[in-house]
């Protein structure tokens, strides 16, 4: 068996990553990967036996990572309404460093076979899991549960469409512009009248 984090399998998921990430990864063959991480293509197979098993991979650890910014956003220092502006801020500098290509998943989905379950599983697992980090703050803003709920879910879909359009506009005003909306709908929900 070979070990997950053997320097020949994270070269080659450093590469797909950085190619799929720039041009799309129906736009990225496995050739041009083998190349650029100076890999023997037998090498690749023995660690991906395809290229869905390579894209599963790679939103698998971006999926990882992701979780890994939500919990730093959970557990550290402010009120609820703070940590929803800090995760809007943290999409801006995603944008910026990744030069608006925007959600790796979105992305996929677009370009994903129908049949293709494993792919279409990670970005449901990942949409789901952003959902979720939503509206675990949310539960911090308002008692019930299927009012914060609802509360996290219009966020997500604020911040879901902000990616969108940041993308499709290479600026980042829809995020601040969704920003602002998910702060006033937190302070809606807070208040008495609400």
């Amino acid at each position: 068996m070979i070990p997950k984090k053997s320097p020949a399998r994270c070269r080659l998921l450093e590469t797909a990553s950085r190619l799929f990430q720039k041009r799309g990864y129906s736009e990225v063959g496995i050739d041009e990967i083998i190349e650029e991480s100076q890999t023997a293509k037998a090498t690749f197979y023995r660690h991906f036996p395809s290229k869905d098993k390579l894209v599963e991979a790679w939103l698998c650890a971006i999926h990882d990572n992701s979780e890994e910014r939500q919990e730093k956003i959970i557990n550290a220092e402010g009120c609820p309404v703070q940590k929803i502006a800090n995760a809007f801020d943290g999409l801006s500098d995603y944008m910026i460093a990744h030069d608006f290509r925007g959600c790796p998943y979105s992305n996929s989905c677009a370009v994903t076979e129908s049949g293709n379950e494993l792919i279409r599983q990670q970005i449901e697992r990942h949409k789901e899991s952003t959902r979720q980090f939503f509206h675990r703050i949310s539960q911090c803003i308002l008692e019930v549960r299927n009012e914060a709920n609802l509360l996290g879910d219009r966020i997500f879909i604020l911040y879901s469409g902000a990616t969108t359009e940041a993308q499709n506009l290479r600026d980042l005003w829809p995020i601040e512009t969704a920003k602002g909306a998910a702060l006033d709908l937190c302070e809606m929900a807070k208040s008495p009248a609400a």
